[in-house]
């Protein structure tokens, strides 16, 4: 049956995108947020997992207000990488795997999920940030990836415990999946910003390592906090964190941290964190060992 072998979080700041594109990764100012997505980036390609699922979400470029569904998932062979002003990617489109896709839409309904579905839609940053930092690309992905949206723009939004239990229901619909495919589940987003309003700029270091600290150890705390509490100590987008704890939700209970990088240089703490679950972590320690000695 399919497994999912860790789990990613990390943030998805469009910024992350441009500065790739303009080759910016030896920059001084770039180069620690870079550097930290190597290790991550060397474990997988020695774990090779076959499939990436993402939660994210979709910043009005392919959902808009007038019909913003809760949850959302896309089911295709294809997903072009999004336009979002700085003009297209050198991308290729994103692969999918439908018929495992369809296996997770179809097990999420049955467990009264109410989804909507979503085909040949553009992806951006959401996803599109981040993945050229975790796998590679020329010529193509070297997977899938199943792009799971949640609505974290227009009130009102799903629960932090209920972005926590698509997460255990997303990690039943994968191991019920018949074939032999490993998954890593990630979680974008975040950490503590505001880019609005009277706070705009406001950033929380303190909030964002008490929430990583929880995340791993005691995740269901963290599903008892109100949106208004994710808004008041990380600012109106850090919102985005609930995001993380449906990666978290498709993870066991007990999880060892075995790579942070957090860097904050723009309006964005921007983070990477990766996850296994205890007692499987020996090849990422390697790879982050390998990389520091380098």
């Amino acid at each position: 049956m399919a497994r999912i072998i860790g789990g990613i979080g990390t943030s998805h700041v469009p910024t992350i995108g441009v500065a790739y594109d303009k080759g910016r990764q030896e920059d001084p100012v770039w180069a620690p947020l870079f550097e930290g997505y190597k290790p991550v980036a060397g474990w997988l390609a020695e774990k090779k997992p076959d499939v990436l699922v993402f939660f994210y979400n979709d910043h009005a470029t392919t959902l808009f207000f007038d019909l913003y569904p809760t949850f959302a998932l896309g089911i295709g062979e294809r997903f072009p990488v999004a336009d979002e002003g700085a003009g297209l990617r050198g991308l290729p489109d994103i692969r999918g795997n439908v018929d495992f896709q369809a296996h997770i839409g179809e097990s999420l309904v049955n467990d009264e999920f109410d989804m909507a579905f979503f085909q040949n839609k553009p992806i951006d940053h959401g996803i599109a940030s981040p993945l050229p930092l975790l796998w590679p690309h020329d010529p193509d992905w070297p997977g899938t990836v199943v792009p799971i949206a949640i609505n974290v723009l227009q009130y009102p939004l799903p629960t932090a415990k209920r972005c926590y239990r698509l997460g255990q229901a997303v990690r039943r619909a994968i191991e019920s999946y018949p074939e032999d495919l490993s998954v890593v589940v990630v979680g974008t987003g975040g950490l503590s910003h505001q880019i609005h309003g009277e706070r705009t700029g406001f950033n929380n270091t303190d909030w964002d390592m008490e929430f990583l600290e929880r995340f791993r150890d005691d995740p269901e705390a963290l599903t008892e906090l109100r949106h208004a509490d994710y808004v008041r100590l990380g600012g109106a987008e850090s919102v985005e964190q609930i995001m993380w704890l449906a990666m978290r939700g498709a993870l066991g209970p007990a999880i060892e941290e075995v790579h942070r990088n957090y860097y904050l240089m723009t309006t964005t703490a921007m983070t990477v964190v990766a996850y296994e679950e205890r007692g499987a972590s020996a090849a990422l320690h390697a790879a982050t060992a390998q990389h520091e000695a380098a």
